[in-house]
């Protein structure tokens, strides 16, 4: 039966993040009695602690089980848990590729939100086919036939298509098990004889090297033979060939169709890369896989260690993460203000706070951040295009013919009453509005397109006050644009402090500039002579605050006598002052750049 391809289902579960896929995923795993009653916890598949943690999921995962239909025959379900926040999209457009359809999960209180959509049109693209899941029916506030209506008109899918489930105490799972097997077909036939199998996840062990999660398109992949990475053209022995049950149980051999790993003994995730085709290295297919878009970075920042003495760590830290997290891209910089630290690309405000926290956590660095931003295309008056994504490198503003930024698609689902409010926070940043739909009396889309950069910031937060917590949101990335945009640079004592430059629009410079110099003000040490704190844009001071001088009495010891000898000690501190103030160095303490990044909004 191993290799019965009419036996085997391959599908993944795909919805807007808290909408209970993992709830019920754990069910399906109890179900077909993949975990034992005594094995079960809470959220199986997010093995992660900051995924348990958050109640979200980070990395899509995998499991094999095994499920004895009505009719006793004996089927193989291979789900792939995939994540459901918008920073992690590009985990879920991977694990599509892998799967022949998806069971499409909406909560019954919450209806259809931005990510459903988002998530719904890239399986549809993958030519998926879908099993509309409405969940949580037990809830006290649930209307599963008004959200059974939303996706019957919104998608089509007819009325008795759609199962009404309870993740939480069971109901509807043996529906869902049964229409896993009744509506998503089997894996198509091999179209070559020799082995292709497609990488669509890795994580690094320190043991087995390079673990490829492979889905296996044609042919068998075997423990025993000398298998090639077709981009890389890296070649292994395989060290162990398995499937996930959940936990990772090896086997001798997977065959077309079935979903597994690979311990390829490899050193580096490069050598067997995320989109890569395994095939064998004495017969190698023709041609590969069609792969994936690799992640792009939308949000740059700077890490540093905040003792440099450090720097080896983060440094061997940060490989480590890379190792697990493909989507993180670092290379070196230094500052004069932080010393040497990496700038670093992720995915997305939320991404970049989880890469944080694994830091700290995993690896035991402490980190400082610099303010996020995004890459900026600028055109020089001799015709050459840049690419930058640091402050510190922008040309200088004499040289700039034309600054580009990113652009991107916002999908906003709010409830109808605080459609103004969220207008009025999207029109706040520059949001140009293309679209106003309302799914049901009670919820509206909003369809804008706004500056990449406005929306990293905190927009997602800001929504999620603005609507009491019931809006949702989802973007993909449009283009490049033209923008009035100028580089702010903070001067401390005259001095550029590189590390708190920032790119903003010209309209917000002022009061961007005036809130940092105002923070600056009081969290710069007093010295013993007056400090400038300035925000400029090029040679132009647009805001300024001094730091008072410290005062030391001179003259406490001199009681009576003639004025003349007071003057003089007054007169020789004004000097000493004076040449204080041409030598002096003024440093800016940690504290200051971590309330700074923290209040820059």
């Amino acid at each position: 039966m191993r290799c019965e391809r009419e036996r085997i289902r391959n599908f993944c579960i795909i919805a807007h993040v808290d909408h209970g896929k993992s709830t019920l995923a754990d069910r399906l795993l109890e179900r077909t009695g993949t975990i034992s009653p005594r094995e079960m916890t809470e959220q199986v598949l997010d093995s992660m602690p900051l995924e348990r943690e958050k109640g979200v999921t980070i990395k899509a995962s995998a499991v094999r089980m095994l499920y004895t239909a009505p009719d006793g025959k004996e089927y193989v379900l291979n789900l792939v848990d995939t994540p459901g926040h918008v920073d992690f999209s590009y985990e879920v457009s991977r694990a599509l590729v892998a799967c022949e359809g998806a069971i499409l999960v909406v909560d019954a209180s919450q209806g259809v939100e931005a990510q459903t959509i988002a998530n719904l049109y890239k399986a549809l693209d993958h030519h998926l086919v879908i099993v509309p899941v409405v969940n949580k029916i037990d809830l006290p506030n649930a209307r599963p036939q008004e959200v059974a209506a939303e996706l019957v008109d919104l998608f089509g899918f007819s009325p008795d298509e759609i199962i009404f489930a309870s993740a939480r105490d069971g109901r509807g799972v043996d529906e869902i098990l049964d229409a896993i097997i009744k509506r998503i077909p089997p894996p198509r036939a091999p179209v070559e004889p020799t082995l292709r199998a497609l990488v669509f996840d890795s994580h690094y062990d320190s043991f087995r090297g390079v673990v490829a999660y492979v889905r296996v398109f044609d042919g068998v992949l075997s423990r025993s033979e000398e298998l090639l990475a077709m981009c890389s053209m890296a070649s292994f022995e395989p060290m162990e060939v398995g499937t996930f049950t959940p936990a990772m149980s090896p086997v001798s051999e997977l065959c077309a169709g079935q979903i597994g790993y690979v311990a390829t003994g490899l050193k580096s995730v490069r050598e067997c890369s995320v989109g890569d085709t395994i095939t064998s290295a004495r017969r190698p297919a023709r041609e590969p896989l069609p792969g994936y878009q690799p992640a792009k970075p939308m949000v740059f920042a700077g890490i540093y260690p905040v003792r440099p003495e450090d720097y080896p760590l983060l440094r061997d830290s940060l490989e480590k993460l890379r190792l697990n997290d493909a989507a993180i891209v670092c290379e070196p910089e230094s500052s004069q203000a932080l010393g040497f630290g990496f700038r670093c690309g992720f995915l997305g405000l939320f991404h970049m706070e989880i890469v944080q926290e694994r830091l700290e956590r995993e690896y035991g660095v402490e980190i400082i951040t610099t303010a996020p931003n995004v890459e900026l295309e600028v055109l020089t008056r001799r015709g050459e295009l840049v690419r930058t994504n640091s402050p510190a490198e922008l040309p200088p503003e004499g040289e700039i013919e034309e600054i580009r930024e990113p652009w991107a698609l916002v999908t906003i689902v709010t409830p109808a009453e605080h459609v103004g409010s969220v207008m009025e926070l999207l029109a706040s940043r520059r949001g140009v509005s293309k679209n106003m739909e309302y799914l049901d009396p009670q919820r509206v889309m909003l369809t804008y397109e706004m500056p990449l950069s406005e929306v990293i910031i905190d927009l997602h937060d800001a929504l999620k006050s603005r609507t009491r917590g019931y809006g949702s949101m989802d973007y993909s990335l449009l283009g490049y644009q033209p923008a009035d945009l100028v580089r702010l640079d903070i001067l401390v004592h005259e001095e550029r402090v590189d590390a708190l430059s920032m790119v903003v629009h010209r309209d917000d410079a002022y009061r961007r500039g005036a809130a940092v110099v105002e923070k600056l003000k009081e969290l710069i040490p007093r010295q013993l002579f007056p400090v400038a704190v300035q925000a400029a844009i090029g040679k132009r001071v647009i805001a300024r605050a001094t730091v008072k001088a410290l005062r030391k009495n001179v003259t406490a010891k001199c009681y009576g006598g003639d004025i003349t000898r007071k003057r003089k000690l007054l007169e020789r501190q004004k000097e000493g002052k004076k040449r204080l103030k041409q030598i002096g160095h003024v440093s800016v303490p940690q504290e200051a750049f971590l309330a700074i990044l923290r209040t820059e909004e």
